[in-house]
């Protein structure tokens, strides 16, 4: 049988399903361990010697994420599968950058699924880059979380040419990329706004708590603007998770290092062969003394200080952008956030800097009469 002996810990509030789903994963050979909420999943999971989490993202008393959350303090190797009943992708996708393996959508007409996304997650081979349909964009966001060892150049160019050629495609994988215009951090808030003129966005933002003091934000835009942006904004993104995990594990502390972190982000974007480039701004804060490290590539951003007297530019040296044989090193500047002081990051346009001034803060959205670009603010609580 294909699971034996591979101890599994289910977690569903749906007695029904959960009873199927341990009932086939025990024929399969499994060892099932269940647990009806997250705050049981936990318990669970520090009682038992488990090689995978199957938990619900939609649970009662502490919900599927809440839970990832917990157990990845407690064990981060072991990996998970994540199953959502209304398929909200930004769960999904905040799921994924939590560690898990990968995800499926209730309701599931064959349990075989999940157990090819068992055997898949705990294979040694489970981190190689599958091959990527384009005209699914649950799959990139999924192999997106995955892509963490050599990219395939072959792969890269075959999907990248099927998302440059496929605007539906690409406006679908890059709108499920982007968060709310409003994101809260414990002891921080990110708000953006981004205008796109097309389809595709070349504007991209992200950020994360890296650990319980750090908090990282980017802005990046990228050359040329077109449907390959959306290519872009996956690489960027499986690149941040993958140092994600290894910070979490204990193996990298690269994320929290702008410097450090645009070298690596330029290696693999010259390596990938895409012939992407990048402008970026790259800001890392210690919340536990406000320090803040920031590096730039490229001259398409800019980064400022806000107060009450409005915007202050940091003078930052000249770089190429990212994804250049000849890049050499990022511009750095280390500052400490004085009390009331926010960290902004936007597309050197007036009339986004008058918009950021003016606290207009729409997420992504289109029109035609504004620039295309925008702002990122980073608020400490």
């Amino acid at each position: 049988m294909a699971l034996t002996d591979v101890a599994v810990l289910l977690v569903e509030d749906d007695s029904v399903f959960r009873q199927l789903l341990a009932n086939f994963l025990v024929q399969q050979g499994a060892v099932v361990f269940e647990a009806a909420d997250g705050n049981e999943g936990v318990s669970e999971f520090q009682a038992h010697t488990v090689d995978i989490v199957i938990a619900d993202l939609s649970m009662p008393k502490l919900d599927g994420l809440g839970m990832l959350k917990q157990i990845i303090k407690i064990n981060p190797a072991v990996p998970s599968i994540v199953i959502s009943g209304n398929n909200v992708m930004a769960d999904v996708v905040e799921a994924l950058r939590y560690g898990a393996s990968d995800y499926l959508v209730k309701p599931l007409a064959d349990f075989s699924i999940i157990e090819q996304a068992i055997l898949q997650a705990i294979s040694p081979q489970n981190t190689q880059l599958e091959h990527l349909d384009f005209n699914d964009s649950d799959a990139v966001i999924n192999s997106a979380a995955n892509m963490s060892q050599d990219l395939s150049y072959q792969e890269l160019t075959d999907n990248f040419s099927l998302l440059e050629h496929n605007s539906e495609a690409a406006k679908s994988v890059q709108q499920q990329l982007f968060p709310a215009s409003n994101v809260c951090y414990p002891s921080a808030k990110i708000h953006y706004s981004l205008c796109k003129n097309s389809d595709v966005s070349a504007y991209f933002i992200d950020s994360t708590m890296v650990g319980d003091n750090h908090l990282m934000m980017y802005m990046a835009h990228f050359h040329p603007e077109d449907n390959r942006a959306a290519f872009g904004c996956v690489l960027l993104r499986s690149f941040v998770n993958q140092k994600l995990k290894l910070f979490r594990n204990g193996l990298s502390t690269t994320l929290i290092e702008p410097f450090n972190m645009l070298s690596y982000l330029n290696d693999r974007m010259v390596n990938s062969g895409i012939n992407l480039f990048v402008d970026i701004v790259y800001v890392c804060i210690d919340l536990s003394n406000f320090r803040v490290a920031i590096g730039q590539a490229g001259s398409g951003l800019r980064c400022y200080l806000r107060n009450n007297n409005g915007l202050a530019p940091l003078a930052m040296s000249e770089s190429l952008q990212l994804g250049t044989v000849e890049w050499n090193k990022p511009s750095m500047q280390f500052r400490t956030l004085m009390p009331e002081e926010k960290i902004c990051i936007a597309s050197n346009i007036s009339q986004h800097r008058n918009k950021l001034l003016n606290n207009e803060f729409d997420g992504l959205y289109y029109d035609e009469t504004v620039p295309a670009g925008g702002f990122i603010e980073l608020a400490v609580n």
